[in-house]
């Protein structure tokens, strides 16, 4: 009876290890992902990280000639954004696999996950109900509202 229960506990401790193992793997994989996106004019090009982050940009002598400042401005964000989509398509490939079956990765790393438009929608305070809303209350007296 005790083999039994030590032999579930080795079968657990293995799994536990290879599944840290792979949650290793993909943080190692999704740390090495970068995206870059160049402007159709080739003057502007943006690199990305799988964390979003603009890790480089490169903007050619040319644009400060043939873009006014305002273009300049544009095209940066445009490529960045660019960039950035291309990237969590590819951490997204990256982190499929060891989602559960039918979770969205690009979702997830935008983060909405499996949550409707209607989840995602910032709450209005005022219209909470002020007998739900504690934000007027003291710690000491509950019933007392605070002025």
């Amino acid at each position: 009876m005790a083999a039994d229960h030590r032999a579930q506990v080795d079968e657990l401790l293995a799994g536990y290890r290879r599944s840290r193992e792979q949650l290793g793997a993909v943080q190692r994989d999704l740390a090495a992902v970068r995206e870059t996106a160049t402007s159709d004019d080739g003057l502007v090009t943006a690199t990305v990280s799988a964390q979003g982050t603009l890790t480089k940009l490169t903007i050619a002598e040319a644009a400060y000639r043939e873009l006014r400042p305002a273009e300049l401005a544009a095209t940066i964000v445009a490529v960045s954004s660019a960039a950035a989509a291309a990237v969590t398509r590819t951490a997204g490939a990256v982190l499929a696999p060891v989602l559960p079956p039918g979770t969205d990765p690009e979702a997830l790393l935008r983060g909405s996950a499996d949550l409707s438009a209607e989840e995602l929608k910032p709450v209005d305070v005022a219209a909470v109900d002020q007998d739900e809303n504690f934000e007027t209350h003291t710690y000491m007296d509950a019933g007392r509202r605070r002025k």
